[in-house]
């Protein structure tokens, strides 16, 4: 009986596990149907800029004005980039892959980095800042960086929680993805090499990934107002 109890058990459990990972998966699959086709996303994202760009310089002279035009600009970079990120979700990582459309080919965690902020809007060497070592990109995009040497990923845990939410670049032993902290959540977007098959995808800090796994990490948060400013205006960033 007690056996048959817990067999009873083991099934329910299944179950509702297995329900749960349907669900999360039909939600994801719900979330990329509803995001515009990619050529969109790009074309959009310029066209945002140039909107910005009139308002921005409509305003010369008027800095209270200027400002509240750059944190206009950075919600809405911060919210395309989460589309974007999501189209390229399940995109084979290779280690030459340098693929510039979601779903064909293979991409390579540098390139996904460099051509992700490209079609943005921003006006990057995509090719020559993918080659090189990670800390060389971000100290291109940020002047907030970090770095942690053997730290417990709960410090990383901690930095990003300290530093509000927005977008980060994270540099690692031999790895470079994203940290997107919004509306209380974070996630380490990459292309992730662990699961090459899968390629590029979101997951938690914590867990079996590079980010936690990586011995040294430099983190440094971008779209601060430079940055934005240097979209808004198209401003060419130098190799």
């Amino acid at each position: 009986m007690k056996l048959h109890i817990l067999l009873l058990l083991f099934i329910t459990l299944s179950c509702s596990s297995k329900t749960r990972e349907e669900q999360a998966v039909s939600l994801w699959k719900e979330r990329v149907e509803s995001i515009k086709p990619y050529s969109e996303l790009k074309k959009e994202a310029v066209t945002k800029r140039e909107f910005f760009r009139k308002e921005y310089e409509a305003k010369v002279g008027d800095k209270t004005a200027q400002d509240s035009i750059l944190l206009d600009a950075q919600d809405y970079l911060l919210t395309i980039s989460n589309d974007f990120f999501t189209s390229w979700y399940n995109t084979p990582w290779t280690f030459h892959g340098h693929s510039q459309t979601p779903k064909e080919g293979s991409i390579a965690c540098g390139y996904f980095i460099t051509t992700t902020l490209r079609d943005m809007g921003f006006n990057i060497p995509r090719i020559k800042w993918a080659q090189q070592a990670s800390e060389y990109l971000i100290k291109k995009v940020s002047t907030d960086i970090k770095r942690f040497y053997k730290r417990p990923i709960k410090e990383i845990v901690d930095h990003i929680e300290t530093n509000g939410e927005g977008l980060y670049i994270v540099g690692l032993d031999c790895h470079v993805g994203y940290i997107y902290n919004k509306n209380g959540k974070m996630t380490f977007v990459h292309a992730n090499y662990y699961k090459p098959k899968i390629g590029v995808m979101s997951e938690p800090l914590i867990g079996h990934n590079p980010l936690n796994d990586s011995k040294y990490r430099v983190i440094g948060k971008i779209f601060d107002e430079e940055m934005v400013k240097n979209w808004i205006l198209n401003s060419p960033y130098t190799e």
